[in-house]
């Protein structure tokens, strides 16, 4: 458990279910199951280097939730660990049934999550890898039956990037400037980035209203993102991913990718 939770478990289980939800409206459950195993060996792989690269940073900042930073758990299991997950994905995105051309974009959104471990986030375009890798997922999977993406569902995904990025930091938003950290949730400040989440969230229920023709989902992230400026700040990030759940089941449900 302590290697899991290491990898930012929760955030990462919430992406591998939203990819089998989407891959299940062109595909069957074994090939679905399949795409999921590709995302989550993604997901692991950026979350375990996350915490490596952020490990003396947690120890000065004694993050008591942090496995590797209190020591009960080798710096050599997570390396090694995200490696091998490393490796695993690219033949499971490239070879399972996302083919090359939905697993190229794929590994595409891997290497943003990477490269803002190692760069993007101590820099003011700190969401633009979480852009690019919200609207890669989606993408990958419309692709993976050689379908041409739609737009809109393009601008969401990049949408929910956004919006997943700057409620994250939220919460550790005094412990991150201590620690040097200077991505744009930072300089912008708590306020000015839970203000932006809640227009990512209502830009997105416009989207899925229009091609739903539900009003459901605006309904739900108005509220959203109203209690984005009263819940406790630790709430934050699970209310968005609560809502990337729900939003996808209503996609899911109505529209056909």
């Amino acid at each position: 458990m302590r290697l899991l939770k290491t990898s930012h478990l929760g955030p990462s289980v919430v992406v591998t279910l939203v990819s089998f939800l989407l891959a299940r409206t062109i595909w069957s459950v074994g090939s679905s199951l399949a795409i999921a195993v590709a995302v989550f060996c993604g997901q692991l792989c950026v979350g375990w280097t996350n915490d490596l690269l952020d490990l003396e940073s947690d120890r000065a900042q004694s993050r008591k939730n942090k496995p590797l930073a209190v020591g009960s758990i080798s710096v050599l299991t997570v390396r090694t660990s995200a490696f091998a997950v490393g490796a695993l994905c690219i033949p499971f995105s490239l070879f399972g049934p996302l083919g090359l051309r939905g697993g190229s974009v794929h590994l595409l959104g891997v290497g943003c999550g990477l490269s803002y471990d190692f760069y993007f986030k101590r820099t003011r375009l700190s969401p633009l890898p979480f852009i690019i890798a919200f609207a890669a997922l989606p993408s990958a999977i419309v692709l993976s039956k050689s379908h041409s993406v739609p737009l809109w569902l393009i601008l969401a995904g990049g949408l929910f990037g956004v919006a997943a990025h700057f409620t994250n930091v939220v919460k550790d938003m005094d412990r991150d400037r201590a620690a040097g950290l200077r991505g744009l949730p930072q300089l912008l400040g708590s306020r000015a980035s839970l203000l932006i989440t809640g227009i990512a969230l209502l830009i997105i229920s416009v989207l899925l209203a229009h091609h739903t023709h539900l009003w459901i989902p605006a309904f739900v992230s108005g509220v959203a993102a109203l209690l984005l400026f009263v819940a406790p700040t630790k709430f934050c990030f699970p209310l968005v991913m609560g809502l990337a759940i729900a939003d996808v089941a209503i996609l899911v449900s109505r529209v056909s990718l």
